[in-house]
């Protein structure tokens, strides 16, 4: 009998030691995946071989029975089973990562990657400072600041991809901690060759006056555009958007060439307004302001990298405030 035990165990633990479980290396790859719909993308991202990724995805779907992927011309695309294995993935990953920060942190300084979205009006004006302090103050930790239109960023705060984010529209976004840090006036701008009224430059402008001029506006799906889409229907024209272009650096770039004007946040064309390539007028009748929101998903466990990062952020942006290199919203007049 006891024999027979034994033996009935030993089967038992040769079995077990067949079965070769999903390990964390292997629900990462999953994810990124996932998250760049393509196999080829997820490679880049990772530095990993392409086949290699492949073979993971396969072993994957053997070990658990399922199809997870499905493959096609224009990348991959998640299955229910796929779907169901990101959402607990996700999930595994931020508590294993959390866990080891927690080791990691014990007697010693915050370390760590910190992923931040923000869009790129707060990028120019924000992204380099925060960048140099986080490196000089807290070394052991990687900032990774990942510029993109809002509508992204909001996906990636809900999926649990970034841990913080700055956002100008909070409505119905869920299980996120949100703050807000100022409001910011909206200004027209233009070249200096090209500036297209009789009173100077900084002397407030109606929009009225300026939305019949040549204006060069990121598209619909923006929310600037949105922002002043709405101001200008209270008006009995609409806005005179000769070029739409998704990309804030162009958009100055055309400005500054003399192609058009453009309506945007003081922050967001510092940078060439310092170097004397624009001029701006703050926008009056109405004044058109817009909240700044720094947000984080509560779901995702926050590290104290991530902590650390968030509080060296207040300072920077308090810092810029101060300075006046970032204007916060003026009352009208």
């Amino acid at each position: 009998m006891a024999l027979e035990n034994d033996l009935t165990l030993a089967s038992s633990q040769s079995a077990l030691a067949s079965i070769r479980p999903v390990d964390i290396k292997q629900l990462k790859y999953f994810i990124a995946i996932a998250e760049e719909g393509s196999l080829s993308a997820a490679s880049a991202r990772l530095h990993v071989a392409q086949p290699s990724l492949s073979h993971h995805v396969i072993n994957v779907e053997r070990e658990l029975g399922v199809t997870l992927i499905k493959r096609s011309s224009r990348g991959v695309v998640l299955t229910e089973s796929g779907q169901t294995l990101l959402k607990h993935a996700r999930e595994i990953c931020a508590s294993m990562d959390l866990c080891l920060d927690r080791v990691r942190q014990c007697g010693g300084r915050p370390k760590g990657e910190v992923s931040f979205g923000m869009p790129g009006s707060v990028s120019t004006v924000l992204s380099v400072p925060l960048a140099e302090t986080v490196l000089v103050e807290q070394p052991q930790i990687k900032l990774r600041v990942i510029e993109a239109m809002s509508g992204f960023i909001r996906a990636w705060l809900e999926a649990q991809t970034i841990d913080l984010a700055f956002l100008y529209d909070v409505n119905e976004l869920k299980h996120c901690e949100v703050s807000k840090l100022m409001s910011e006036n909206l200004y027209f701008f233009a070249a200096p060759d090209n500036w297209p009224f009789s009173k100077p430059p900084g002397t407030p402008v109606e929009l009225s006056e300026v939305q019949q001029l040549d204006l060069i506006l990121p598209s619909i799906q923006h929310g600037l555009r949105q922002t002043l889409e709405r101001h200008a229907r209270t008006l009995s024209k609409g806005l005179n958007v000769i070029i739409e272009m998704d990309s804030l650096a162009q958009i100055k770039e055309l400005v500054v060439r003399g192609s058009g004007y453009t309506i945007l946040a003081p922050a967001a064309a510092n940078d060439r307004v310092h170097r004397g390539e624009l001029l701006m007028s703050r926008i009056v009748e109405p004044v058109i302001s817009r909240p700044v929101y720094l947000v984080r998903n509560q779901v995702k466990p926050m590290t104290d990298a991530c902590g650390a990062v968030e509080r060296t952020t207040l300072d920077v942006v308090e810092d810029l405030v101060r300075r006046k290199i970032w204007l916060v919203a003026e009352p009208a007049g």
